[in-house]
This record gives C-alpha cells, sequence and structure tokens, in this order.
C-alpha cells in the first residue's frame, strides 16, 4: 500500500508571528533581522516585501535598497519557539510519526488514516490555523521527497495578497508526470554547480534526468549520479525519522564592525566555549572535537579542527582548544570579520581531557 507523506511549511514563519503580535504590520513589507549598520541578514520577510525582491539570507542593506520602505523588526526567537511548539503538538494529535526539520517544518506519515490526501492536508491544516492563528502550506505525496518537492512548487505559483496556504497532492502512480516539467534544482542533492555540469549535458529538466543514461552520469557525478536518477524517477524509500541525534553544538558571531584586538577575539572564544560546553552538559554530552570557524573581511571563510585525548564538556579545556587553532590561523592586527567555535564527535564518554595535559601541549 503507497505511503501518505505530508510535508508542512509554516508559511513565513517568523513574519506571521510577528503579525500576530502586531497586526499593524499587516500586509505591509517587512522583514525580520539585523539592522544594515551591523551587518544584519534578511532571516524572514513578508510576501509583500517578497514582491519587491527581498529574500531571506539577502544583506539587509541590499533588501532596503530594493525596497525603501522596507520595516526592519528585531527578531523575537523565544515566541517563535512558542508558536514552533504548538504547531508540532497539534501534528502529534493526528500521528506520532512526526519527523520535525526545522522551527517551521515537518513531515507526517498519515498512510493510516482514512480520509482522502486532499482531505488530509485540508485537516491539518486548519488544525493549526484555528489553533494558532499561522498560516501553512501543505504537499502530500507517496514519499518524503516528492511530497517536499510538491509543496515547494505549490508554494511557487502563488502569486497573491497574503500568505500561499497551498495545498499540493500528487496522487500515487503520477510521480514522474508531476516531476518530469520541473527544473532539476528542484531535486535534494542538485545545488547550483550540479545544475551547471547537468546543463553541459543537455539535461535541464528532471524528466530529462530521469531518462538519461545512468552509466554515463555515474562516470561523471559518482554515485551521486546514480541517486540523482532514482530521485528524477520519484523514488524515496527514506523513513520518517522521529529523532534525531546531535551531531554538532557550535555557536558564532559576525561583528557589527571587524575586530583586530586579540583581547576581544579571545573574549569572544571563551563566551562561546562557555555556551558550547552549558548545551553539551545540558545533552548530557561530552565533545571529542572542537573546531573554529573564521570569515575574514573580504568573505574568505576557513575551518579549522583537533581531536582531544579525551572527550570533554569542560568550558577551559574547549576554550584554550579553540583558542590554540586560531592563534595557528590568525595574527595580532588582521581583521575578523566572523568567529566561531563548535564541538563534535559527541558522546556520552569520559567528561574531560587534564588540564595539565593539555597545557604541557600548548606550551
Amino acid at each position: 500500500m503507497a505511503r501518505t507523506i505530508l510535508h508542512l511549511d509554516l508559511d513565513a514563519f517568523y513574519c506571521a508571528v510577528e503579525e500576530m503580535d502586531n497586526p499593524e504590520l499587516r500586509g505591509k513589507p517587512f522583514a525580520v533581522g539585523g539592522r544594515p549598520e551591523e551587518r544584519g541578514v534578511v532571516a524572514s520577510c513578508s510576501y509583500a516585501a517578497r514582491r519587491r525582491g527581498v529574500r531571506s539570507a539577502m544583506p539587509m542593506g541590499r533588501a532596503l535598497r530594493l525596497c525603501p520602505d522596507l520595516q526592519i523588526v528585531g527578531g523575537h526567537f523565544s515566541r517563535y519557539r512558542e508558536e514552533s511548539r504548538k504547531v508540532m503538538s497539534i501534528l502529534h494529535e493526528f500521528t506520532d510519526l512526526v519527523e520535525q526539520l526545522s522551527i517551521d517544518e515537518a513531515f507526517l506519515d498519515l498512510t493510516d488514516r482514512p480520509d482522502s490526501d486532499l482531505q488530509l492536508a485540508m485537516n491539518v491544516q486548519a488544525a493549526i490555523r484555528e489553533q494558532t492563528g499561522l498560516p501553512s502550506s501543505l504537499g502530500v505525496a507517496a514519499n518524503k521527497l516528492v511530497a517536499k518537492i510538491a509543496n515547494d512548487h505549490g508554494k511557487g505559483l502563488f502569486s497573491g495578497a497574503g500568505a500561499p496556504n497551498a495545498v499540493t497532492v500528487v496522487p500515487p502512480g503520477e510521480e514522474a508526470e508531476f516531476l518530469g516539467p520541473l527544473a532539476v534544482r528542484a531535486l535534494w542533492g542538485v545545488g547550483p554547480r550540479t545544475e551547471e555540469r547537468l546543463a553541459e549535458l543537455g539535461i535541464r529538466t528532471i524528466g530529462e534526468l530521469a531518462a538519461a543514461d545512468p552509466g554515463m552520469l555515474t562516470e561523471r557525478f559518482g554515485r551521486h549520479g546514480e541517486d540523482m536518477v532514482r530521485r528524477a524517477q520519484g523514488i524515496d524509500d527514506s523513513p520518517i525519522v522521529t529523532e534525531r541525534e546531535v551531531k554538532s553544538i557550535s555557536q558564532e558571531i559576525t561583528f557589527s564592525r571587524d575586530v583586530r584586538e586579540e583581547a576581544k577575539l579571545r573574549d569572544q572564544v571563551r563566551r562561546q566555549s562557555e555556551r558550547v560546553a552549558g548545551s553539551l552538559k545540558k545533552n548530557g554530552l561530552t565533545a571529542a572535537t572542537i573546531k573554529i570557524k573564521l570569515r575574514w573581511p573580504d568573505f574568505r571563510t576557513l575551518t579549522r579542527q583537533t581531536t582531544l585525548a579525551s572527550p570533554t564538556d569542560d568550558s577551559v579545556v574547549i576554550e584554550h582548544t579553540a583558542w590554540d587553532l586560531v592563534r595557528k590561523v590568525w595574527y595580532p592586527g588582521k581583521a575578523v570579520r566572523l568567529i566561531g567555535v563548535g564541538a563534535s564527535g559527541l558522546g556520552t564518554g569520559p567528561e574531560q581531557l587534564p588540564l595539565f595535559d593539555l597545557f604541557e601541549e600548548n606550551r
């Protein structure tokens, strides 16, 4: 029996919450994010702003040039988390098979429900709207891949005022017909560079990719070529994952003005190390690998990491290890735009590398 998989995406979620809290924003071009003078970026933008060319992840300065009357709203992330929890709780009223992808996105498996696919999606959408007031869009298909693409496609067709509130259903057996005309970029795993390489082969649509010679694609792309052909044919048997293992914990900051002073950078490394250690302790984890991230004013970005002799959740160990990595690639006076500290190789092993050994190594 074909599965019934729903992909849920809350429409312009941050903005929708802001509009609930401040109705005067409704219908106006506004963006949630940082100030342009602080190198802020657009975290989310209203549909009125999107019609003016504003997009998420865009520098706020550019957004203001495209839309001079754009209102900038600082993020209220505790409110977003609160509303997200409400939505995810509503989804669990329909099924325990809920895979939360992010604060505003999830998959549901409603295979055993008796209603039609369209009715199921409309029921979920109505429950969210009635209990939270938030708009949402859904894609429905026999697998996660097609449900996600269906939802993205349905939202992309929307051109009216307000939120899309789209519902797009791909019946079982019609996956290839639905996917065929779409651009290859719509597929998971096809980024700009892969899209360019496929275009060089004359492959621009998912249908053309599905009909391509698998051997030729494997020769050009390796195992990824085989996977692309399967996805282009609408084949995906990945299950709903109800719990996800935390693979890394990190903290980073983009400075409003480039920082050159060693004391300021060291202070940020200390603060970030304390937050990373706090997250590790909260989750009962230790980290075997410590990582740093640096970005220079020209946007070149580098990362470095080292594996500890023993896993740790100690902020002092993390700080000294991270700073040692920074010192290997940075010199006093060199401007830094962004700095970050991270931990990976997570587990529940021994708590820390002895400080004596650490300092001996760094002398």
